[in-house]
């Protein structure tokens, strides 16, 4: 048996799993990757597989999870995250979210496991409060087309807190912020890939509404980074991971014809039930608690972002999605 840490990372064929992958066999570890590949797509973890310390498991975690030897970490990233994956398998994202996350969970028992669970921005739904703190409860429609991933993740937040303090299990909640980089799926209907998919395709962008709604976009490696910490600290109520650096869709639009030297207009449609208005988060916590801030500013990330989109096949860049978000 080897003496290497070993994890268990849910999702690993997914955009953040298969990062998450990266840097834990970077880091030394032995990585057991779990996917249904329902969302997640083997691309991003082929370079992986002739390696000794990556092994793989085709298998949806909603149903009964075995993983033969011993764990020492378990990452729960396996749900669908995008507007347009959840709204076609609403079922499906609430199983992940409930039967999915006790899975992992008794599995980190009986292995004596720490986890750290994925859980979302979208706990806040459309926010009251800005930027969004941790304290914040959220405002969130939970029988509205958004609330099949909006009550998942709380529903996810609130199963790991029982485990915490009933049976005394290390557990760790991250809130993930608006975040992109290499490996997104071009027409997984979020507003980046979205953006610059139309631009190569020489299309007028797409907003919603008259564009004043913001986000917040953070660059994978730093989400990464603030994740890892969080994982080693001691640490087990939610952080917020994310960039607070906001900026209108209106302004995101701008910034994307720029960048891709396109000549497309901004056109507007109306905005979708229950769209958050704004969205940034807070990040004290993760400041003052993990020592972690984000690194890559908006342009370069967007720049590499860009030049990976810029390499697909053409097949792979004229598939096109609606927009939810």
């Amino acid at each position: 048996m080897s003496n290497k840490k070993r994890v268990l990372i849910t999702g690993a064929a997914g955009f953040l799993g298969s990062h998450l992958c990266d840097r834990f066999i970077a880091e030394g570890y032995d990585v057991v990757g779990m996917d249904n590949l329902i969302t997640g797509d083997l691309k991003n973890i082929e370079h992986l597989f002739k390696l000794e310390q990556f092994e793989f498991y085709h298998h949806d975690v909603s149903k009964f999870i075995h993983v033969p030897g011993k764990l020492d970490y378990i990452l729960h990233f396996a749900s669908p995250a995008s507007p347009i994956d959840y709204l076609k398998i609403p079922i499906q994202t609430l199983k992940v979210g409930s039967l999915g996350i006790h899975n992992c969970l008794g599995l980190a028992r009986v292995k004596n496991a720490r986890v750290l669970i994925a859980s979302t921005s979208e706990v806040y739904g459309d926010p009251m409060v800005h930027p969004q703190t941790e304290e914040y409860w959220g405002n969130v429609n939970p029988v509205g087309p958004r609330g099949v991933y909006d009550e998942a993740k709380r529903f996810q937040e609130a199963m790991t807190m029982a485990y915490h303090t009933f049976h005394g299990l290390e557990t760790r909640i991250v809130r993930i912020f608006n975040t992109y980089g290499p490996r997104m799926r071009l027409n997984d209907g979020r507003v980046l890939p979205a953006f610059i998919g139309q631009a190569l395709r020489g299309e007028d962008l797409t907003m919603f509404g008259d564009g004043s709604q913001t986000r917040s976009f953070c660059y994978v490696s730093d989400l990464v980074e603030g994740i890892y910490r969080l994982l080693m600290s001691d640490y087990a109520q939610p952080v917020n991971i994310g960039n607070p650096d906001e900026i209108t869709i209106r302004e995101f639009g701008e910034e994307i014809i720029k960048l891709t030297g396109t000549h497309q207009k901004l056109i507007s449609k109306p905005l979708p039930k229950d769209d958050p208005k704004q969205r940034k988060p807070d990040i004290t916590k993760a400041k003052e608690i993990l020592g972690w801030e984000p690194k890559v500013n908006r342009a370069e990330g967007l720049k590499i972002t860009y030049d990976y989109f810029r390499s697909l096949s053409p097949e792979e860049l004229n598939k096109t999605a609606h927009r939810f978000d």
